[in-house]
């Protein structure tokens, strides 16, 4: 296979790995807005502190980090902060390990397994070099 040819399908999968990635964080962003009053209920019932506080700080990295990151704008950086989201939400949100009412701990435990693979993917944008531009 031609090298360019090479380059050019590592760049596109790269910025649309990007892309997905930010739009992971961009649309549960913009539904928590919209669902304000559910998500502080639920977030009160993990006895998160802080949670208007906190929940709007959510929004607004979820939001902004995801659009800078399917954008390219400052992808490393929006990605290591997007990762320490993840992590906090995961020990947060899906603690399987507690028992809440109107929970179940098997799909708890999945979000958590499923958010450890988002956070992998996006220490991995986070430690990457920036995609170059090849016009």
């Amino acid at each position: 296979m031609n090298p360019d040819t090479i380059q050019l399908a590592q760049r596109a999968l790269l910025i649309s790995g990007r892309g997905l990635l930010g739009l992971y964080f961009f649309l549960p962003g913009i539904m928590k807005i919209a669902q304000f009053g559910d998500m502080s209920a639920y977030m009160a019932m993990h006895d998160v502190p802080l949670v208007p506080v906190l929940l709007v700080t959510t929004i607004a990295l979820q939001v902004g980090g995801g659009a800078c990151l399917a954008i390219g704008y400052r992808a490393q950086l929006m990605a290591f902060v997007l990762a320490g989201l993840t992590l906090m939400i995961s020990l947060f949100m899906h603690d399987f390990w507690n028992s809440y009412e109107g929970t179940d701990s098997a799909h708890e435990m999945q979000n958590f397994i499923k958010n450890m693979g988002i956070m992998a993917g996006l220490m991995f944008v986070a430690g990457s070099r920036p995609v170059a531009r090849t016009d």
